[in-house]
């Protein structure tokens, strides 16, 4: 590396090689005070906290190695669960089919109610756009009409599409 040609001057490179290296743990060696030699000092300054640096990165990457297997465990665990749960599910399906059937059935009317309610509402949205960008009452207004009942009618299509399957 000595021999490297380079737009540095000596005086920046540092020999960071195994060749002559303490342990991994043991502490950098006290930097030699010869007057004038400052080179020396910040190299093995260098050199101590180049060693810190790999390391933190080591912990680092020891951490992130853990956290990848917790990682993998939850997602595991989560397709078990997930698993069990759709088991569940197609007992319950195959012990009630005329349940089943049922909620086929209001799904496709609920479905159907629910294109109407969105016609409506959007209809309104655009005879109102002015009004209800202008106004603060007439958007609470609007919400309160609309809001609840699109919340609550897309809670029950989302039962019944889960049961149905």
């Amino acid at each position: 590396m000595s021999n490297d040609p380079g737009p540095f001057s000596p005086i920046f490179s540092i020999n960071v090689s195994a060749e002559g290296a303490s342990p991994q743990n043991a502490p950098a060696p006290a930097p030699t005070a010869h007057p004038g030699n400052r080179s020396l000092d910040v190299g093995t300054a260098m050199i101590a906290l180049m060693r810190q640096m790999v390391d933190s990165q080591n912990r680092q990457n020891q951490m992130i190695e853990q956290l990848l297997q917790i990682n993998r465990q939850v997602l595991q665990s989560n397709q078990q669960a997930n698993a069990q749960r759709q088991n569940e599910m197609n007992q319950w399906r195959n012990a009630h089919p005329e349940l089943v059937q049922s909620c086929k059935s209001a799904l496709e009317t609920l479905s159907a109610v629910q294109t109407d309610f969105l016609d409506k509402m959007t209809t309104e949205i655009q005879d109102s756009r002015d009004d209800l960008v202008d106004s603060e009452y007439m958007f609470a207004d609007f919400l309160d009409r609309y809001g609840p009942r699109m919340a609550h009618l897309n809670g029950i299509l989302q039962i019944l599409n889960h049961l149905v399957g």
